[in-house]
């Protein structure tokens, strides 16, 4: 039996929902016509304005109450919902504009409503592929044991450094003490340090190994091979942080500007009613 995802939710059903919604709504625009032109003072555009306004209390509602009340089920209807009803709820406002723009509360209600829409997609899309992405880059281990091996894999090469000659020992060093991880939201987001020292040592120690006396060579290959090893760990855990931010972030721009958007509907609501 094939598993249900967020698009065939229930056989569809927020599909057929928002289609349903968006053919009526064009329908009722081509047909409804006023003497001076569709806007939103008109009949229609006071219809379709109530029904978006609705549209917009519901889905927040439901994104809260979803949140609450947790499991497989209610997440995947939620995330369905807001993706269909959330394109349809963009048809609507724009027929209820009747596609007159401005620099005013209307067009800023307008405008926010696109930014939390658009943000809410890619708050679907980072659902949808970054947990897949997270299991494959961990496998069974966690962000805690990658950093206590990658500690691990520091004082074993700084040992074995010691001994090696001063460019290598300086490059192990430099590698362990400036390498960071996720130090900081840009980074984090980025997924890599530019400029890696790990990274730089691993391609600086194939050169230095060309050098040194056979009792040297056997502790150099040793070296090497931890080097490398503590690069992937590096390079795993910075994925790993990579992920998880970019799952983080969207809802520091989505719920603001829907908290945003609630507010310039409001105003735009009382606008309407006491000004026209």
């Amino acid at each position: 039996m094939q598993r249900s995802n967020i698009f065939d939710y229930k056989n569809y059903l927020y599909f057929k929902i928002a289609a349903l919604i968006i053919l009526v709504a064009f329908a009722a625009y081509l047909v409804f016509e006023p003497a001076v032109g569709h806007y939103g003072g008109s009949f229609l555009g006071y219809g379709l304005g109530i029904i978006s306004a609705c549209m917009v209390l519901w889905m927040a509602w439901y994104g809260v109450r979803k949140r609450r009340y947790r499991s497989a089920g209610s997440t995947q209807g939620w995330l369905s919902a807001h993706i269909y009803l959330g394109t349809a709820l963009t048809v609507l406002v724009t027929l209820h504009s009747g596609f007159h723009f401005g620099l005013n509360v209307h067009t800023l209600a307008y405008a926010l409503l696109l930014i939390v829409v658009i943000s809410g997609f890619f708050g679907n899309y980072t659902y949808m592929i970054y947990p897949r992405m997270m299991s494959e880059n961990m496998g069974e281990d966690s962000l805690d044991s990658l950093l206590l091996r990658i500690a691990e894999a520091d004082k074993l090469a700084r040992q074995i450094a010691l001994v090696m000659p001063d460019a290598i020992n300086n490059t192990v060093a430099r590698a362990c003490r400036e390498t960071s991880i996720g130090l900081g939201l840009i980074e984090q987001l980025k997924g890599y340090q530019p400029n890696c020292p790990s990274a730089q040592a691993v391609d600086d120690l194939t050169e230095l190994g060309k050098d040194l006396s056979p009792e040297q060579r056997k502790l150099y290959r040793e070296l090497y091979t931890i080097m490398v090893r503590r690069l992937s760990l590096v390079k795993r855990a910075r994925q790993d942080l990579m992920y998880r931010s970019r799952l983080g972030i969207w809802l520091y721009l989505h719920v603001p500007f829907a908290i945003a958007l609630l507010v310039a509907m409001t105003a735009h609501i009382i606008a309407v009613f006491v000004y026209w």
